[in-house]
């Protein structure tokens, strides 16, 4: 028993030595860090208000105005320490050592967020626009910082890091995609006829776009066949389907206008040599 009252006493000479020689710097630190902390808050909201005052993107906006409250509140905490009379230089070497790490382990997502403000500063598409990157087609849905969301014809999401949007050949088609056609048709058959015939189904069908004419033209003359080839511009969400839809068309329109597709054919001459 006395020795448990004499622990007791000797822990409330110790806090009461502690609450005399150091509470005003623990207090002076808390007040130093809730200034930062409140501090922190409107100066965010007057850079964010500032910053979207002009043409920079919402998004980037955000983000400088939040990554300017993380870095006060972060010198208001060192301040805090060094009032309590903590040396702050191994926290500031350690600090840079785990920085140093961390960036190199997650150097391909530091690359992918850098990509995505460059993104979204440029603008090289938007919402809504069809895409390649990387032989991969798809409307744009959603532009993250780490990355970019498409949605293609067979509603597949297709997740691209943003890395891979820049420093690359990115092929912005807006809100159509080209489709490029070709048929053989024999050279009895009137080519300018045939011409007119696929541009006249093009011009007819709604799907395809008023504002990229098709075109519609000979290719090339080929051993059995006259080669015409068409390019027209439809929904990207629609690419397969109008094509494979208009291919039929033009089958159906050749067999009514008399058009006739050739089968391949190579002409054999047999030599007659006797032997003597």
């Amino acid at each position: 028993m006395d020795k448990e009252l004499e622990q007791i006493g000797q822990f409330y000479t110790v806090v009461i030595e502690f609450i005399t020689n150091y509470s005003f710097q623990v207090l002076g630190a808390i007040i130093i860090f809730i200034i930062g902390l409140i501090a922190s808050i409107y100066i965010r909201k007057y850079v964010l208000k500032l910053l979207l005052k002009t043409k920079i993107d919402e998004t980037i906006a955000h983000f400088i105005a939040s990554f300017i409250r993380i870095v006060i509140i972060f010198m208001m905490a060192i301040l805090a320490l060094g009032k309590l009379g903590i040396s702050i230089a191994p926290f500031i070497a350690a600090i840079g050592a785990i920085s140093l790490t961390a960036g190199l382990a997650l150097q391909g997502s530091v690359s992918n967020f850098a990509a995505g403000i460059v993104l979204i500063a440029t603008k090289p598409f938007k919402l809504g626009d069809t895409i390649r990157v990387h032989d991969v087609y798809g409307e744009v849905q959603e532009i993250k910082l780490a990355y970019t969301i498409l949605i293609n014809e067979d509603k597949e999401q297709i997740t691209i890091p943003n890395k891979y949007m820049i420093g690359d050949i990115l092929v912005n088609s807006y809100l159509y995609r080209i489709v490029e056609g070709s048929v053989g048709i024999s050279y009895d058959s009137e080519a300018e006829t045939a011409i007119n015939i696929i541009k006249n189904l093009l011009a007819e069908n709604p799907s395809t776009s008023n504002d990229n004419k098709a075109i519609v033209g000979i290719e090339k003359f080929a051993d059995s066949s006259i080669q015409l080839s068409y390019r027209y511009w439809v929904p990207s969400h629609e690419f397969f389907k109008l094509q494979y839809e208009i291919n039929l068309e033009v089958l159906n329109a050749f067999d009514k206008g008399n058009i006739k597709i050739p089968f391949p054919q190579r002409e054999v001459a047999l030599l007659d040599k006797r032997i003597k």
